[in-house]
This record gives structure tokens, sequence and C-alpha cells, in this order.
């Protein structure tokens, strides 16, 4: 059962990593959320108490291992791993990015996953037990126009997970994706009205995703239900996805 599990989840200050945090939480699990801004944070607004907040830059390596062993010091195990942080990127045509912009939107989608699962996986593996869920996106399988720096990154979370669910397949630690399309959140600031509409009008259903929506699916990969599906992408896109 997932009551009594312990999980840290990436860029849980606010959005989606916010909302998975708090169904975790609803569904008994002790939650550790790791974001660089915890200002926004309020317990009494976001429903639960975490078992910790911790300020971790998952670009940075030796901090994610750092704050990994103060978790798992703190929890005794580590069950669950999301990997939810991420950042958008400019949306632009891919000559008119930077390399400069182009290696930081690498560095928190697909660096950070990396960073996080090398430090989570060992101890999962030595446990015998582990979920790692990675939040990809319908735009890592099928591309955005004017976002080509995020449209690869999360194409590399997705073949990074697969070939990482390959390697832990018989260690009971299973490795999957969720590819939602774009969520009700304020990373919306971030994207010009033409872009949102773009890809608004992409998904068959004629809306966003809910925040709730790819919590609730999330949680239930992390959970015991989940127990031989491993390597897959979870589709979430409102019929968006072709694959």
């Amino acid at each position: 059962m997932i009551r009594g599990r312990t999980a840290i989840v990436t860029g849980a200050a606010r959005g989606i990593g916010l909302g998975i945090a708090r169904r975790l939480a609803a569904d008994g699990c002790r939650v550790v959320l790791w974001d660089l801004d915890f200002s926004r944070f309020d317990v009494g607004t976001a429903g639960f108490e975490p078992l910790l907040l911790q300020t971790v830059d998952v670009t940075d390596a030796a901090a994610v291992e750092a704050a990994f062993a103060v978790a798992r010091e703190t929890a005794g195990t580590i069950d669950i791993l999301v990997n939810n942080a991420g950042i958008i990127g400019p949306i632009v045509p891919a000559w008119e990015v930077t390399p400069d912009a182009w290696r930081r939107v690498m560095a928190v989608n697909l660096d950070g996953v990396y960073h996080c699962c090398r430090a989570a996986a060992p101890h999962m593996r030595d446990n015998g037990h582990g979920r790692i869920v990675n939040i990809a996106s319908v735009a890592g399988k099928e591309g955005n126009p004017n976002n080509s720096a995020y449209a690869a990154a999360k194409a590399g979370v997705i073949g990074f997970s697969k070939s990482l669910a390959r390697e832990l397949a018989a260690s009971g630690v299973l490795v999957n994706c969720i590819a939602p399309t774009m969520a009700e959140t304020d990373l919306l600031a971030g994207m010009t009205p033409e872009f949102i509409a773009m890809v608004k009008g992409k998904i068959p259903m004629g809306r966003l995703a809910c925040i709730e929506e790819i919590a609730a699916m999330t949680t239930w990969i992390a959970g015991p239900e989940c127990s031989f599906t491993t390597g897959f992408v979870f589709d979430l896109s409102g019929g968006r996805a072709t694959y």
C-alpha cells in the first residue's frame, strides 16, 4: 500500500508538483518537497504537513546527493521519487534559442532528472522496492513549434526513463513517465497567447489538463496497483497523443 511510504517530489512548491505532493499526502504518504524557492509555499493553503522542505537545485549533482542523504536519514527510506521540476524555456524558433537558454532548459528538465535518479536508484535497488515517476510531456513525443529546447529535453526524459527502467526491471524498482499536455499552471504566464492557443488547438478535448488529473495518475503509478508496468509513457493529453 502507498500509505506510510515516503516520497520526494521535485519542483513541489507550487503548480503540478504541489498538486502531486498534496495527493500523495492525502493517500497517506510522507512527502519531502524539493524546490528552489519556498517563499510562496504555505502549509495551511497546501492542506498537508510535509516531512521536509528542502531547497535544492536539481541542476547541481552535489546538491542533489546531499539533499537526498538528509531526506533518507530523516525518513529512513525513500520509496517514491517524482521528478517534476522543469522550465518551459524560450518560445521562439529554434534558430533564435541562445546556447545559454538551451543549456538552461536541458540542465533543469533533463539533467535534473538524471541527477535525482542517480541519487535515488541505488538506494531503491538496495531496498528491493521503489517507484520513479518522471514528468515528461507530449511535446517530447510530438514536438511543439517554437519550443524546441523544451521538446528536446522532454524527449530525453522519455528515452532516459525507458533505459533506466530496463536496467532496474528485475530489482523491484519501476520507472515510468507521464506525458501530459499543457496544464493550467502559472507557467502559462511565460507563454504567448498565440502559443497557448496553438497547443490548445491540438487537443481534441478542447481544454488544458488539470493539476488534479496529473496528480491522480502520478499517485496511481507510484502505488502498489501499478506493479507490472515499467518503461512506459502514460498519456495525459486529452486525445492529442498519436502513440
